[in-house]
């Protein structure tokens, strides 16, 4: 048996969007990180992620990019192209690994790829730490 440790980090209230159509997976991450003291919102697709960001102001977005309507990469690319929101930190998740979706997911602005299904064990470990990258104060 492997253990994988991490520090444990002082998350105290750090913000976070969860933005994706599956209500299952949306709350599965809003618990595992509310339980770590996470600060979370959640939105179900793009829409409904632009009206959360005009009064929430998270560090890092977890973006599925099989949205309804306008997907995760789309907006993605809107985000980061807005000076408002360009220094959030997001995370893209999809189910459905294609071939060239990391690049794809990259290539539009995306800071990192993560495939589903997410291994709950070391989530949260990984928002730490990659948070731990992402610039203080993410939209001013």
């Amino acid at each position: 048996m492997v253990w994988i440790l991490f520090p444990e980090a002082n998350v105290s209230g750090e913000p976070i969007l969860i933005v994706d159509d599956n209500a299952i997976n949306l709350k599965l991450v809003r618990v595992l990180l509310t339980g770590e003291g996470y600060e979370v919102r959640t939105a179900e697709d793009a829409t409904e992620a632009m009206a959360v960001l005009s009064e929430f102001q998270p560090r890092l977005i977890l973006m599925d990019i099989q949205l309804p309507g306008i997907d995760g990469l789309e907006l993605s690319r809107r985000l980061k192209s807005d000076p408002a929101t360009s220094s959030i930190m997001i995370v893209a998740l999809t189910a459905y690994a294609m071939k060239g979706d990391e690049d794809r997911a990259l290539a539009v602005g995306c800071d990192r790829y993560l495939a589903k299904p997410i291994d709950t064990r070391t989530f949260p470990g990984q928002i730490a730490a990659w948070l731990d990258l992402a610039p203080l104060g993410a939209k001013e």
